[in-house]
């Protein structure tokens, strides 16, 4: 009896071993990116193959086919608000992301459908977008296959799929000024109002002007050491030619900033001096 117990824990324990998972590198790693874009994120989730010295398009990845863009699962992207992609509207939510590689052209696609492996399982009537987007043949090749976020703006930036010397680019867009309008008209209604925020909001977006002078002002007062937005007051003063005014603000400004060794912001002041001077 001993000695078949024994042997049936060896087994047991022999059966263990054979149960484990071995993890090894994989040849398409996957990743994941994100952009922060107006009031959100947008992420993706797709894995990376190599070109490993093959024709990619053409070949690899045949033209006018579809393509889960990427190895293994397809690409899933999320929007975490309203977005235009290409003008186009697409509502906040996580969607799959195929694309049909031509030679002079991409059909990229956004699908509902989430849970397939590949393109098995893929249905044409569950897209959501369907949009074309020209090829840009690049003199550097690209090893791994590559999405990315470029020329990247407060509420745009470019969506970049890079594999080869194929490069395809779509716009996004975030409509937010009615909301950010919106969340400002509540926020400077409270008893602790965000004036800085505020004035640089109407200051960058060229609203009313006399407006955010009146709140970078009060900002400035609430903070006498807030060189920044000292440097905020006598932008908006240079636009509204009050060229004495942002003089005197600009040079608080440079007091304020030398005395915290910011050399950025002695440089601005030094800037808007020197334009309200002439």
């Amino acid at each position: 009896m001993k000695i078949l117990f024994t042997i049936a824990i060896g087994v047991l324990g022999l059966s263990s071993l054979n149960a484990q998972t071995l993890k090894v590198p994989v040849k398409s790693p996957l990743c994941t990116i994100k952009q922060a874009v107006a009031l959100s994120e947008i992420s993706i989730d797709y894995s990376r193959p190599n070109k490993n010295g093959r024709t990619i398009f053409g070949e690899l990845v045949p033209y006018n086919t579809l393509w889960r863009t990427g190895a293994n699962a397809p690409t899933k992207i999320t929007f975490g608000e309203d977005i235009l992609l290409e003008n186009k509207e697409v509502k906040a939510g996580t969607y799959s992301l195929f694309t049909i590689p031509g030679e002079t052209e991409w059909t990229l696609i956004l699908n509902k459908n989430l849970q397939m492996w590949g393109t098995d399982g893929y249905d044409e009537k569950e897209d959501i977008l369907r949009l074309q987007l020209p090829v840009k043949k690049v003199s550097e090749i690209t090893e791994s296959f590559t999405i990315q976020f470029t020329d990247v703006k407060p509420t745009t930036c470019n969506l970049e799929l890079v594999w080869e010397n194929v490069k395809v680019s779509a716009k996004i867009s975030i409509v937010i000024d009615d909301k950010v309008m919106k969340n400002i008209e509540s926020v400077m209604t409270q008893d602790k109002r965000p004036y800085h925020q505020a004035a640089q909001y109407y200051y960058d977006n060229k609203k009313d002007l006399n407006k955010a002078l009146e709140w970078a002002t009060k900002a400035f007062e609430l903070n006498p050491k807030a060189y920044w937005s000292s440097l905020l007051k006598s932008k908006i003063q240079l636009d509204l030619k009050d060229k004495k005014g942002a003089i005197s603000s600009a040079e608080i400004t440079k007091k304020l900033a030398e005395e915290d060794k910011d050399s950025g912001y002695v440089k601005q002041a030094d800037e808007i001096i020197e334009k309200a001077k002439k």
